[in-house]
């Protein structure tokens, strides 16, 4: 029998592991995307694709599959997979876009993830949105937004089996653009949610309000990866133990999009 010092048991049960990446890069539509950011009308197109080629290369080098799928020129938004489904287990929900714009872009995804996991689909009058949902490896924290409601909540949580923790603001897009989980009980977060009661006994690192941008992160083991430029975010999850890769993506931020957005992980 192999024994496990204390240490490496924590970080077994505290870190959710993935094998695989589903992506998609930018379609030619994508300068139409849907966004309130004030840079939105200065989106340099061939600046995101390379910008998302260098995306799949690092996850690549982080030892996950990179499953791509063809752009989709249909749907400018497209490239922001992680909205499309959610992901548990061996479960896949495919989601019903809270944006009607965006659906549509979900077909692609179910047939994908298919090859893999068990999928059904949200089912009207549930709205979600993937990018709403925190993953921790025993509940997922779901914000009540924009994109999701109540029903889509309570739909996730039947067909994927899980405990669904809700953080509940009208005001807000997507609950990622707010809090990340990073692995070993730790969340990043604006100030917004930073003492939320979902969060309780977790420790909590808060970005400063300059670099609210730095709450979105993608943790794929031990190393998160974070928007390049906000360095004083990464200082503070370097502090906390965790590895830092920046990644430059200011042209998906343009579109309010963010590192999370770009990946389905499984």
């Amino acid at each position: 029998m192999t024994s496990y010092p204390a240490a490496a048991i924590r970080r077994l049960v505290t870190t959710v592991k993935f094998m695989k990446a589903l992506v998609r890069p930018p379609g030619r539509s994508y300068v139409e995307c849907l966004s309130c950011h004030p840079l939105r009308n200065s989106i340099d197109l061939k600046r995101a694709q390379m910008q998302h080629e260098v995306y799949r290369s690092v996850l690549a080098n982080l030892g996950l599959e990179v499953l791509s799928l063809p752009q989709d020129d249909s749907h400018p938004d497209a490239c922001f997979v992680e909205d499309c489904a959610v992901v548990h287990g061996r479960k896949a929900l495919i989601t019903r876009m809270g944006a009607p714009s965006r659906r549509g872009e979900e077909s692609a995804v179910e047939s994908a993830l298919g090859e893999y996991l068990v999928t059904k689909r949200a089912e009207a009058p549930a709205t979600i949105e993937g990018g709403d949902v925190v993953h921790l490896p025993d509940r997922l924290i779901c914000g009540e937004s924009q994109r999701t409601n109540a029903e889509g909540i309570r739909q996730m949580g039947e067909w994927l089996g899980v405990k669904v923790d809700t953080i509940s603001d009208e005001g807000m897009m997507h609950l990622k653009s707010h809090v990340t989980y990073l692995g070993e009980d730790t969340f990043i977060s604006t100030e917004r949610y930073a003492r939320h009661p979902v969060l309780e006994g977790m420790g909590v690192i808060v970005v400063p309000r300059r670099e609210e941008y730095a709450a979105d992160t993608l943790a794929i083991g031990d190393s998160v990866l974070m928007p390049a430029g906000l360095t004083e975010s990464q200082r503070l999850v370097k502090r906390a133990g965790f590895d830092v890769i920046s990644v430059e993506v200011s042209e998906f931020e343009k579109c309010d999009g963010a590192l999370t957005c770009l990946s389905i992980l499984l």
